[in-house]
């Protein structure tokens, strides 16, 4: 018996109980909000104050897609995910914010990019499954229907995020996952168990966790539903703050390892195309 059988596995159950939450109160966010914005918060949600210019890699682009499912039949675990978005000055829930998302799949593929796959052989070119775009609604709420991210090389399992708060305001974050349901489904779970080699990494040993969530207040609250998990997460930002333009669409080295290249540049407007999608 190889130490891969030996190793304890973890029931979906016990994955879900041995979750930690972060902790909101430490959070600095909403110091002059009134009770009634309060109220309009995101029950059992972490919160999440954006700072502008995050990492913004990698694979990004705009698919014109303003879509909740964003699956385009991808195998995986369902994963719902609802997003607040309310300022992080008074808790105001923010409507009609762009929100954008994008992730890898089981396998840790991206859609739209060559160089997919454990040994960077596959293309995706064209794809645009795992993306997508929301407005949110009056309560701030953006919604979602996609799986559970995989993981890729030099990462933990994450899902991207932009937002949009007008044609010259976008605000980068990460969104992120406990380790012990992450793991539950990639050793047990296919298509996720099928991949030949282990993940590298995890939340402790992430370098863009590391660098830029070290408090994981952008980690996501996680709840078990009867036929997919829900991520959640309210996202305070600085309707006051502005960003740079990215030269490029950022990502990894070529080795897959390292942090992604980070947006720089002057100031640009930025009004992307949205098509709805059928």
């Amino acid at each position: 018996m190889n130490d891969k059988t030996k190793r304890p596995r973890l029931t979906r159950r016990q994955a879900l109980t041995a979750m930690t939450v972060t902790g909101v109160a430490a959070i600095p966010f909403g110091a002059q909000a009134q009770p009634a914005a309060m109220r309009k918060l995101l029950a059992g949600a972490n919160v999440c104050v954006l700072a502008p210019q995050q990492i913004a890699g990698p694979f990004y682009f705009d698919p014109k897609l303003e879509r909740v499912d964003i699956t385009e039949k991808r195998a995986g675990v369902p994963l719902g995910l609802l997003l607040q978005v309310v300022a992080a000055d008074d808790c105001t829930p923010l409507k009609a914010a762009r929100v954008d998302v994008w992730h890898a799949d089981a396998l840790g593929y991206y859609s739209g990019y060559p160089g997919q796959s454990d040994a960077h052989n596959i293309s995706t070119e064209g794809g645009h499954f795992l993306r997508g775009t929301q407005f949110s609604d009056e309560a701030g709420l953006a919604k979602f229907t996609t799986i559970y991210p995989g993981w890729y090389r030099g990462r933990t399992a994450h899902i991207h995020l932009k937002v949009f708060l007008d044609d010259k305001t976008v605000l980068t974050a990460q969104l992120y996952f406990p380790d012990a349901l992450s793991e539950y489904l990639y050793k047990n779970v296919a298509p996720y168990n099928t991949r030949a080699r282990e993940r590298d990494t995890v939340n402790a040993t992430d370098h863009v966790v590391q660098t830029s969530d070290s408090k994981h207040l952008s980690f996501c609250s996680i709840k078990e539903e009867p036929d997919r998990y829900l991520a959640s997460l309210i996202v305070g930002v600085d309707r006051h703050a502005t960003v740079g333009a990215s030269r490029g669409p950022g990502g990894p080295p070529p080795d897959g390892m390292g942090p992604p290249r980070a947006a720089s540049g002057g100031a640009r407007q930025l009004v992307p195309g949205i098509v709805k999608a059928k």
